[in-house]
């Protein structure tokens, strides 16, 4: 039955009256407020409802906000203060860390610069003493700045979504330097003290000794280190919290070369006892590669020595030069692959190409069939190095004098083998003479510097720096240590298998030393996946920065005898691209102008080379499009080093739809 107007207006406001008893008797009343009905409905008066209050049963709730608020208070309080002072720890650790290392790389000995000698300085008497006190130090501060990000209220505020990420990023951060304080850097102070703590001059047997007595320790540290960088390199980055990112950013660059050097140091701890002569003579071949004339390896092999080492002595025998191996005939079979690629340019046969690839137990076992080709004896292994690298040895091991007794340093090692020597010797021979005698006194320094044990910290350190420039490689005939060699850096190994990869290696093909002169820059650009790959797209600019005017035949020489017109100061290089595997190249363009290139395979990368011009004073880009297989990382760059370092531009890495 339906309701009239005035039924429904009865019942709405019947209803409305006991509500309002209801409230009345059950919430006290403040002021009331009206509550106005609609007015549509025929005969409702207005009604007014008292202001609700929380009852006194609610008061448990209201005391429960109140204590959340205090605590929320409290906990944001103690974050930022618990923070204060661990940066202030981190920043205390930090400054231990710097000056342990400044304590165990020889910055305790002082150099006559006059007369070559050295002395300890006041105070680093007790190296080994006072490197056990400063690493004790650092750790009790990175153990304090992770106990103070610990606890409660950092591990809450580090779970809030998008808020938290810097406190768990500041958590990470203190708990890595407390892991690289505790289990890290020990492994090293156990080994340098004990060199600096030698006084009966062993030198390199000190060295020995030390490393093989903890092998196990720094493997175990290496392992630590490369788990803590993985670990900060999972930490939030780019949060609202400036201060929050650049520690962490700071920490993990700083990583970089911690992990690199403790993985040095692991394999040297299994390899060098026994190629120092640990358990017997070895002999190596030790090349000096000169970068004004670019090659795959470095620069063209000049000078070269033979080295032995034993029980940790070394002893330098027969020097010589390129003109000592030129007629050389070394039986060495690298395979079709070499083969195909570089068997034009003779290179068993001639000894200036015989590092044309960046593969380093290439030109290795060359050397080391040539030298048995000449002399009859076979060596151990291959060490190379060029003048930046001797220029950081020499720096460590204190200045030499030539036979003229021109004073030779750190600082004028490097320009002397790579410029000013073509400008004050016109005379070949006599220019060559000049650079074997730099190489030789250089070298009779550096073997005095090792057995003197203020100096050898600094040796060590300096040869860290070569090896993290490229600029030194090692190769061993021992397959077990050529193993280990070939997984750092040092044995110059061309990477093979799958991943993005960039490498740029120039030729010099003129006999000329222009490339003192010459800027390289690699900008690897890549794009969106599709269904094919992703596209990349290289660009390659060569800059040749020779004057026009004024510099000597032997650097401007062209012996490729081009059939166009030159100027003195032009120069030409071989610039070969190597790609990821499975790459495709779709197009290359010279300074704008499709350009042709020839592909060949080395070690799984495709290779794509051209030959240029380059003019002096010009630069020159050469513009490759690439369609790689799909990746999620930035590519490994391939470094070659030359007198200029690479310039590498890694653009943005867009991640694959899944």
């Amino acid at each position: 039955m339906s309701l009239g107007p005035r039924s429904a207006g009865s019942r709405l406001r019947s209803r409305l009256s006991r509500l309002s008893s209801y409230l009345s008797s059950s919430l006290p009343s403040r002021d009331p407020l009206p509550l106005r009905l609609p007015a549509h409905l025929p005969g409702l008066q207005r009604a007014r409802l008292p202001l609700p209050v929380l009852p006194e049963r609610f008061g448990p709730v209201r005391l429960l906000l109140a204590v959340t608020a205090v605590l929320l208070m409290v906990g944001a309080a103690w974050i930022t203060v618990t923070g204060f002072f661990a940066r202030s720890e981190l920043l205390a650790a930090k400054g231990d860390l710097q000056a342990l290392r400044h304590s165990v790389t020889g910055a305790g000995t002082a150099f006559d610069h006059e007369s070559g000698s050295a002395s300890a300085a006041a105070g680093a008497s007790d190296g080994g003493a006072d490197a056990w006190r400063t690493m004790g130090s650092a750790a009790s501060h990175a153990s304090l700045a992770h106990r103070l990000t610990t606890g409660p209220a950092w591990y809450l505020a580090s779970r809030i979504p998008l808020i938290g990420r810097p406190f768990e990023s500041v958590r990470g951060a203190t708990h890595a330097a407390d892991r690289l304080t505790h289990e890290v850097f020990p492994a090293l102070v156990r080994v340098v003290p004990a060199i600096a703590r030698d006084t009966r001059g062993r030198g390199f047997q000190a060295l020995l000794s030390a490393l093989r007595d903890n092998a196990r320790g720094i493997d175990r540290a290496a392992g630590a280190a490369a788990a803590t960088e993985a670990e900060v390199a999972e930490l939030p980055r780019d949060t609202w919290l400036p201060a929050a990112d650049l520690l962490r950013d700071e920490l993990a660059a700083g990583l970089d070369g911690i992990t690199s050097a403790m993985s040095d140091a692991s394999v040297a701890a299994r390899v060098l006892p026994p190629m120092l002569g640990d358990e017997g003579p070895r002999r190596f071949f030790v090349v000096f590669q000169n970068t004004a004339e670019a090659r795959g390896t470095g620069g063209i092999p000049a000078a070269f020595a033979l080295v032995t080492a034993d029980r940790g002595r070394l002893s330098f025998g027969t020097f010589g030069n390129e003109s000592s191996l030129a007629t050389a005939r070394p039986l060495v079979d690298l395979g079709a692959e070499f083969t195909s690629r570089y068997g034009p340019s003779n290179p068993t046969s001639t000894w200036a190409n015989t590092n044309l690839s960046p593969h380093f137990p290439y030109a290795a076992r060359i050397w080391a069939e040539a030298w048995r080709a000449h002399s009859g004896k076979h060596v151990d292994g291959v060490i190379a190095l060029d003048p930046s690298a001797l220029s950081l040895l020499l720096r460590a091991a204190g200045p030499a004098r030539l036979s003229d007794g021109t004073a030779l340093t750190a600082d004028n090692l490097r320009d002397l083998a790579e410029r000013t020597g073509y400008g004050r010797f016109a005379d070949p021979a006599k220019r060559k003479t000049v650079f074997f005698d730099a190489v030789h006194r250089a070298s009779l320094r550096l073997g005095g510097a090792i057995d003197d044990p203020r100096r050898l910290p600094a040796v060590l350190d300096a040869v860290h720096h070569a090896l993290r420039q490229d600029r030194m490689k090692v190769w061993s005939t021992w397959e077990d240590e050529q193993r280990l060699l070939e997984t750092r850096p040092l044995g110059g190994v061309l990477p093979s298998g799958e991943g993005p990869f960039a490498g740029l290696v120039v030729n010099n093909t003129t006999g000329g030393k222009l490339d003192y002169y010459l800027d390289r820059r690699l900008e690897w650009t890549p794009g969106r996946c599709t269904p094919e790959g992703r596209p990349v797209i290289v660009r390659i600019s060569l800059t040749n920065h020779a004057p026009v005017s004024g510099l000597p035949g032997a650097v401007t020489l062209r012996a490729d005898k081009p059939s166009y017109p030159t100027r003195p100061g032009d120069n030409r290089l071989l610039v070969s691209y190597y790609a990821s595997a499975g790459a495709e190249l779709t197009g290359a363009a010279l300074d704008g102008t499709p350009v042709a290139t020839g592909t060949e395979i080395e070690h799984g990368h495709p290779v794509y080379t051209t030959d240029l011009e380059l003019p002096a004073q010009q630069t020159r880009t050469l513009t490759l499009t690439l369609m790689e297989p799909l990746a999620e990382r930035a590519p490994r760059v391939l470094s070659q080093p030359l007198v200029n370092p690479l310039q590498t531009i890694i653009q943005p890495y867009p991640l694959c739809a899944a």
